[in-house]
């Protein structure tokens, strides 16, 4: 990867905890590219499953995501990992990929990969990138970080209303306990508990962090 000066927002934190509602409002405010790594995994995960590919075998998933074939693209300001040129937007949100994603995710070479394909994700420009390492093994250079969560009960009223249903309890111990790149908070990252918040006050938080790091993005904010 090219050295660049793409500023790079980490957006980390637990299942449902509103990542992907806070990153798109951020990555929107201050005219960003927005990348959803969950939905990176998902892909895979969805993948795996189309291609009868034992997800619990990690040998087998990592040699099929060394062969297929991928491209990222910026459309409308998101990235999206394409497959063949398709991008399974609906797939990837079913009850079987999800209870898929953390076996395929806990594989070493499957993050190794993912890494590399998410750190050239610089070649879109600045960057609000939301997932569960983005700034302990992502980007652990850059200087705004945040870790979001709520409470079980909060997270799972929002997994349930996305017509989601997953043991989030279950998930959080699997991601927190996985051997490589696991979900904790980052150095230095600011945490926000989102709460009994609003997306409007929750991003609010987040855009406020970034400010007293870095006035000057100031002028990238549309009002």
């Amino acid at each position: 990867m090219k050295e660049s000066n793409a500023i790079v927002i980490a957006i980390d934190g637990t299942s449902a905890s509103g990542k992907s509602t806070n990153a798109k409002r951020v990555a929107r405010r201050l005219g960003f590219t927005y990348v959803d790594t969950g939905a990176m995994y998902r892909t895979l995960a969805w993948y795996c499953l189309k291609s009868r590919v034992d997800v619990q075998d990690a040998k087998a998933v990592a040699q099929l995501c060394k062969k297929w074939k991928t491209k990222c693209l910026c459309i409308d300001g998101h990235v999206r990992l394409m497959v063949d040129g398709y991008y399974p937007e609906k797939e990837i949100r079913t009850a079987e990929t999800s209870a898929a994603v953390p076996h395929v995710a806990a594989v070493p070479k499957v993050r190794d990969w993912m890494k590399q394909l998410q750190r050239d994700c610089v070649q879109f420009g600045h960057l609000v990138m939301e997932g569960r390492d983005i700034g302990t093994n992502i980007f652990p250079e850059t200087d705004h970080k945040f870790y979001l969560d709520a409470n079980l009960e909060e997270r799972s009223k929002r997994r349930e209303a996305d017509g989601i249903d997953e043991d989030l309890a279950k998930r959080d111990q699997r991601d927190s306990q996985r051997a490589t790149a696991p979900l904790m908070v980052p150095l230095g990252a600011t945490i926000v508990n989102t709460s009994g918040l609003s997306p409007e006050e929750s991003s609010q938080q987040i855009i406020d962090g970034i400010l007293e790091k870095d006035p000057n993005v100031e002028t990238m904010i549309s009002h």
